[in-house]
């Protein structure tokens, strides 16, 4: 296929990025993974230029972390503007008006008709560990809920929270105590024989006797919940399970956590895909997207919750810095004027009815699912015993990348993949990735796959 974006000069990785790669492996550790081999020269948009000058398209989106695209023009601007006046003072020294003004809005467009505040911290396990803070110290209570596949971060508390023992937590205990994991809906992998109903039903039930057999809830001072699991592989929960949550947490004086680190800013197609669920959380976790690439995170809540933390509790050096305030302004006001919100759901269904096409192609593909533009197919060896096919993503990642597309695999099995484009991104630039996509899997499974590969 002709493509009009993408351009491949060399083989993945090219010599240049060869050279680079060689002085990573002697001085960078084993330990921070790499999803390409390619270094990158520049990106705009959803385009992304290597060392050697290939171009590629970018459905993986840094993680989750460039909603607006990369490098964004204004953002762009806005952070030379910074730059050009201060760089850091230090908040907790000698504040900036940026960082008003960006709690104030973040606090208007939070769900919740109710006095709210906000903090701002570096990332995201970093909002997550402070959020756990905030509820300890407003419920006096330490236990802490996450869920079964759950992601919060690589912390020791938001290690401990994460769900996935490897590659994340396997060898690096002991860990932080008084942290219990909950069961969370897994439509796709329910028991065999019983509706989706009766599954969410049988979730709801056991999320009840968790409460009873596993920990007391008048010792929990927050459950915290991704409204939609990122790295557990883009698992959707039902409205009535999120909505018995809340409900549960408000019986027993619990505070609830929106973790929406990689949900957020859109990427659900609203602002935070809590709303989606038709409840309200106490405190709201954000990162990634909010930024356009500058590390910034944050903590929003009710006011009376964020402000039981006495002065110097929470904080640091570097938390809301003023380049950070200022991406993340600038995002809003991207947001706002490009009408991303809109534009996140009418990419999630073309992604959606791709993804469908493919499925009936392609039956290694077990289950096409999502919210908005967050996205995702899981891949197993049979549709009959749903065997998690690690490999199989492994094959069609790679091969997606030498012809030019960013992907990134996920899930408890490291058996999804997950599409996180830009939603910056051109139709024609979306439609030539998913036809990489398909190239892809023609090249791991053939042009034809009989119903029991």
């Amino acid at each position: 296929m002709e493509k009009k974006y993408v351009k491949l000069q060399t083989e993945i990785p090219g010599p240049k990025s060869k050279e680079i790669l060689e002085r990573r492996n002697k001085y960078v550790p084993k330990g921070v993974s790499n999803n390409s081999q390619a270094f990158v020269k520049k990106a705009n948009g959803a385009l992304v230029e290597d060392v050697d000058g290939n171009i590629f398209i970018d459905f993986a989106g840094a993680i989750g972390t460039i909603n607006v695209g990369h490098s964004h023009p204004r953002v762009v601007r806005a952070l030379q503007e910074q730059a050009s006046q201060f760089i850091h003072t230090g908040f907790n020294v000698l504040m900036y008006e940026s960082y008003i003004t960006l709690a104030e809005r973040l606090a208007e467009l939070a769900p919740g008709d109710f006095d709210k505040q906000v903090v701002f911290f570096n990332s995201g396990a970093e909002a997550v560990e402070n959020a756990v803070k905030i509820a300890r110290k407003y419920t006096k209570r330490q236990g802490i809920i996450s869920f079964t596949r759950g992601f919060h971060g690589r912390t020791l508390m938001t290690m401990t929270m994460t769900s996935k023992v490897k590659p994340y937590k396997y060898e690096f205990g002991p860990f932080a105590p008084e942290v219990y994991r909950a069961p969370y809906p897994y439509v796709y992998r329910r028991p065999d024989g019983i509706s989706e109903q009766q599954y969410s039903d049988m979730i709801i039930e056991q999320f009840e006797q968790f409460l009873v057999s596993d920990v007391a809830p008048e010792t929990i001072a927050a459950v915290v919940m991704e409204p939609v699991q990122g790295e557990g592989g883009f698992i959707v929960p039902d409205i009535a399970f999120v909505q018995k949550v809340r409900e549960i947490c408000t019986k027993y004086g619990i505070l609830l956590v929106a973790d929406e680190i990689q949900t957020g800013f859109s990427r659900t197609g609203k602002y935070f895909a809590i709303e989606h669920f038709g409840v309200v959380p106490d405190l709201i976790t954000i990162s990634k997207s909010m930024g356009a690439g500058v590390p910034i995170s944050g903590v929003i809540g009710r006011k009376e919750i964020m402000d039981s933390a006495q002065a110097g509790e929470i904080g640091g050096t570097y938390s809301g810095s003023p380049l950070g305030c200022r991406a993340a302004l600038t995002v809003l006001d991207i947001i706002e004027s490009e009408n991303l919100n809109e534009r996140s759901q009418k990419l999630g269904e073309r992604v959606m009815e791709k993804m469908q096409l493919l499925a009936e192609r392609f039956h290694c593909i077990g289950d096409v699912r999502g919210l908005g533009s967050m996205c995702a197919m899981e891949i197993v060896k049979d549709r009959q015993s749903k065997t998690p096919d690690k490999e199989g993503v492994g094959k069609i990642v790679k091969a997606a990348g030498e012809r030019g597309l960013l992907l990134l695999s996920a899930g408890i099995f490291s058996n999804v993949i997950r599409l996180l484009m830009p939603l910056t991104i051109t139709d024609d630039q979306l439609e030539e990735g998913l036809d990489i996509l398909e190239e892809a899997f023609e090249a791991v499974y053939g042009h034809a796959v009989s119903a029991g590969r």
